[in-house]
């Protein structure tokens, strides 16, 4: 099967303190990119961010809130498809106090199955788990992104963006 090569971005993108890689990038538009998540809760778990750094959703600019909903609409749409899910949870921690752990506002979003949870909204209890181990981490300074990524290393999230690239290749999807 052929692949479609990484975005023709910059080399790496600003995600708060890290950066994210170009391969890791799948989609985008002039002012927001979607990636894969490192940890994430349920299979298609997703981000979407600014290009520009931006800690909280409120110091967006209209055109940047445009830019990621309408990103966000549109990889939604194509994950939920390719999971054959039948539902999405779209979900921004804004804010330190909201559960927010990496500086720079993003929307998550994940494609949901009946019984993915056996509670439906248990997915924004295991939200803020995984956000408060990660801030743990930080805190005590000892958050190393290449031992965080054991359980998924940069070639599955390579492959897993590749695949997630190949939904957007116009020649093989309708426009949306």
């Amino acid at each position: 099967m052929a692949t479609q090569e990484p975005t023709d971005g910059p080399a790496d993108y600003p995600f708060g303190h890290v950066r994210i890689v170009k391969e890791n990038v799948f989609h985008e538009n002039s002012l927001a990119y979607a990636f894969v998540n490192l940890k994430p809760l349920l299979p298609g778990h997703v981000l979407v961010a600014p290009k520009r750094a931006v800690e909280r959703f409120t110091s967006l600019t209209d055109e940047e809130v445009g830019a990621m909903w309408t990103l966000a609409k549109s990889v939604g749409h194509k994950l939920e498809a390719h999971y054959q899910a039948n539902a999405l949870t779209l979900a921004i921690q804004d804010g330190a106090d909201a559960g927010q752990t990496v500086s720079h506002v993003h929307i998550h979003i994940m494609p949901r199955k009946p019984g993915d949870f056996e509670n439906n909204d248990d997915i924004y209890d295991a939200m803020d788990e995984q956000e408060r181990d990660m801030a743990e981490a930080l805190k005590a300074e000892k958050l190393n992104l290449d031992i965080e990524r054991k359980a998924r290393t940069p070639e599955v999230m390579m492959e897993e963006a590749t695949t997630y690239r190949n939904l957007f290749d116009s020649n093989k999807n309708e426009p949306l």
